[in-house]
């Protein structure tokens, strides 16, 4: 069974070395795994939550797409987007926010600690806290939804959104489903051994503590400088040192082999001095994201190439979410009206309801066709020759079972008259009509 992993960053600002470790580095990793189908996205949606600094917001989103491109993320295996590109996300954000309760929403982590913040200072305790904080896990779960991801890799404070997301996918499954399952429920991800790194002082690092170590800003020497900086205790060179105490050893094992972290706490322990420890561990860092950040300049120096990479991967999502969105508004009584049939067919009670059609045939060149037609006759998808029926007739039964999915394989071109939507929608029409 083919496994969907989804993950996503804020665009907010510049990734530091926890941000990989923590984020990009296991979700890259996650994409190449066989049977994995991974989406990975830049929640510039969440970003506003957090920042009204338009320009932050862009540079952030451009900083974030390069990062993860010189990371390693190929976008041939992978669906690469930005939220903001998804229009149908917000969309479904709207339709689980109708299913979700306020109860549930009070007990988001991120609410009350904005909530017991404002308490302890004597404010009132909705001071300062906009409806995108309060509301944040549901784009959250519209996020995860969207694409019906199996596995979400997050961090451990993140953990209690993936369970409110399956919360909120079953109440939707209970009271739309009509004995279908519209929603996978998702399963968190987390990286126990690395989930948090820890930064210079040896708290979470994070650019709010000032204790970040930088990814790629400053190069080389900035890397190196900001290792330098990393708290130790004071004991000589020489002086036995105890490795399990020390963040910059937990630093070092997030780079390391096995056989590395063994060799680096015994030499410690036989009195290695901070400084030439220090100078291991960034040798060992530069060796990993030093390629990296050769690759993030280039891309960072031509940001038309990103945007090429991310229209392309918002078309790929689409393909699948509109479709799909299309299903969710059926559900929920959202529908097309459509002409009240005639007496006399109201009363057939074996009628079925008109369908988009697949016709296949062959031409006088001697090759095999297919169209498809909506429940009016019209043109709205033509193939290419092809040299067996046979090759045909697999098109047809693929595009009728995986529907939208499929369309991106498929040897065919819209009819000029019929618009994507209307593809889109008989497509669904077909693939809903191959479920029931």
């Amino acid at each position: 069974m083919v496994q969907r992993v989804l993950t996503g960053i804020t665009t907010t600002g510049t990734l530091h070395l926890g941000n990989y470790v923590g984020a990009v580095r296991p979700a890259i990793a996650a994409s190449r795994e066989s049977g994995a189908e991974s989406f990975f996205f830049m929640a510039d949606y969440h970003a506003l939550i957090k920042c009204d600094e338009p320009d932050r917001i862009e540079t952030s989103r451009l900083q974030i797409a390069a990062t993860w491109l010189a990371a390693g993320l190929d976008t041939s295996r992978v669906t690469f987007y930005r939220q903001s590109d998804i229009p149908e996300i917000p969309e479904l954000t709207w339709l689980l926010t109708c299913v979700t309760s306020k109860g549930q929403m009070n007990r988001a982590h991120a609410y009350k600690g904005a909530v017991d913040a404002n308490l302890a200072a004597g404010e009132d305790p909705d001071a300062g806290i906009t409806m995108g904080l309060y509301s944040y896990p549901i784009l959250m779960a519209a996020d995860i939804l969207m694409f019906n991801a199996h596995r979400v890799p997050v961090g451990q404070d993140q953990a209690q959104h993936i369970e409110m997301t399956r919360d909120v996918a079953q109440r939707f499954n209970h009271l739309f489903g009509q004995g279908r399952e519209f929603f996978v429920l998702p399963e968190a991800d987390i990286e126990k051994e690395m989930a948090l790194l820890p930064g210079l002082d040896g708290r979470k690092m994070s650019k709010s503590y000032d204790n970040a170590i930088p990814l790629f800003e400053g190069g080389a020497k900035g890397l190196k400088e900001a290792i330098a900086r990393i708290v130790t205790d004071s004991k000589l060179p020489g002086e036995p040192k105890d490795p399990d105490g020390s963040h910059l050893v937990t630093i070092y094992d997030a780079f390391a082999t096995p056989a590395q972290r063994a060799e680096f706490r015994q030499q410690l322990r036989e009195g290695l001095a901070w400084g030439e420890a220090k100078q291991r561990l960034y040798d060992l860092i530069e060796a990993e994201i030093g390629p990296m950040r050769v690759r993030y300049e280039a891309l960072m120096a031509h940001p038309e190439k990103i945007e090429a990479i991310l229209l392309e991967g918002a078309a790929k999502a689409r393909a699948i979410a509109a479709p799909f969105l299309a299903q969710l508004r059926e559900a929920v009584g959202l529908r097309r009206f459509t002409a009240v049939a005639p007496p006399q067919a109201a009363m057939a009670t074996k009628t079925k309801s008109a369908l988009p059609v697949f016709k296949q045939y062959r031409e006088a060149d001697g090759k095999f066709y297919f169209k498809l037609t909506d429940a009016q006759g019209r043109v709205l998808l033509q193939s290419a020759g092809l040299e067996q029926g046979k090759a045909a007739g697999q098109w047809v039964a693929r595009l009728k079972q995986e529907g939208a999915a499929a369309l991106r394989e498929a040897p065919v071109q819209r009819d000029q008259a019929a618009s994507e939507q209307d593809v889109l929608e008989a497509l669904a029409a077909l693939q809903a009509a191959e479920q029931a």
